[in-house]
């Protein structure tokens, strides 16, 4: 999602949705309409047959037939609950692969990441899900590149934990698309104050000290960890974040020491390493997946920083689990 005219935000609600990871999904966007004065987000709502859909609690919505719904969404996320796994929808299913095919982001939201997995639309895409799917659905596929973070943007896939993790998702993308002091307007609109950043609870090394930063270092950082495939340029970061560039540059190096670009590019390094390590998936994927455009300058830049290539680090790695595994304690 990116700045611009005004965007259409789709949600797919399957029968026994969480209320909760609904409205906290759907009411943000209403906010940074009102609170901007503008129709800067339209939303619609659908599910397999249309009609009045019950959430887990009995409050419902009306929604549209999924099959009625256009294509021309900005983001479509499904919104599901109760045991997404033993759930089923061919239909629904398709609908989500002929979107993917048009190149149309998709979400989920709790358990809606079940559904684009079993749907086969989030082949070398890192997402979430609830911690109560975890286990069950990382298990029907290990190349399923699934983390326990609150939520999960990778270029045109968005996913979140459930419960109150959509707003801390919503805040991601508004502060992306209109810039952090709309973001923060929001958040303040619910008293959700203690924003929490994609990583929570498993916080980056040097953000231990998070809560000390300057409000426009936090927003840098934020837009840097959701934005890791598809990295923004030096002035799409302090634009956003709401500063200038020498003033945000200032502001890093008094807080690590050192440039913007080298503090992102050290982010984007250590999800890489995270992906050499822990998947299969190809280098060239991972480049991908880290925002490199080709192999050779990734490799330069992980050798660089890590000094070994993912090559070596990988079969590092492996040497390092065979010895854990055989080692008597």
């Amino acid at each position: 999602m990116t700045a611009g005219s005004e965007k259409t935000v789709g949600f797919v609600l399957i029968e026994g949705f969480a209320l909760m990871s609904a409205t906290s999904a759907i009411e943000p966007l209403r906010a940074a309409n009102l609170l901007s004065g503008s129709n800067l987000y339209r939303t619609r709502l659908y599910s397999e047959d249309g009609g009045w859909i019950a959430s887990s609690c009995g409050g419902a919505f009306e929604t549209e037939p999924m099959a009625k719904a256009a294509v021309d969404f900005d983001v479509l996320f499904v919104v599901a609950g109760g045991d997404p796994l033993a759930q089923a929808s061919g239909m629904i299913f398709s609908h989500l692969r002929a979107l993917n095919v048009r190149g149309v982001p998709l979400g989920g939201i709790s358990g809606g990441a079940v559904y684009l997995a079993k749907a086969g639309v989030m082949e070398n895409r890192r997402f979430t899900v609830h911690w109560e799917y975890f286990e069950e659905l990382q298990a029907l596929n290990d190349r399923f590149l699934m983390e326990r973070r609150l939520f999960v943007i990778d270029r045109d896939r968005y996913t979140c934990a459930g419960g109150v993790a959509p707003l801390d998702m919503m805040h991601a993308i508004i502060r992306s698309d209109h810039g952090a002091e709309l973001a923060r307007s929001v958040s303040d609109w619910f008293i959700h104050t203690g924003i929490r950043s994609a990583e929570d609870p498993q916080r980056l090394e040097f953000a231990d000290s998070r809560q000390s930063f300057h409000a426009s270092v936090d927003a840098a950082v934020e837009l840097m960890e959701t934005h890791i495939a598809d990295p923004l340029s030096l002035e799409q970061i302090a634009m956003l974040s709401g500063s200038g560039v020498r003033q945000l540059q200032r502001r890093f190096d008094e807080q690590f020491g050192r440039p913007i670009m080298q503090v992102y590019m050290q982010l984007r390094l250590k999800k890489a390493d995270e992906l050499v390590r822990k998947t299969r998936l190809s280098f060239m994927e991972v480049a991908l997946a880290t925002g490199f455009t080709n192999q050779s300058h990734f490799g330069q830049a992980f050798r660089t920083t890590l000094g070994m290539t993912p090559r070596d680090r990988r079969k590092q790695a492996a040497s390092e689990f065979i010895s854990e595994v055989k080692s008597p304690g």
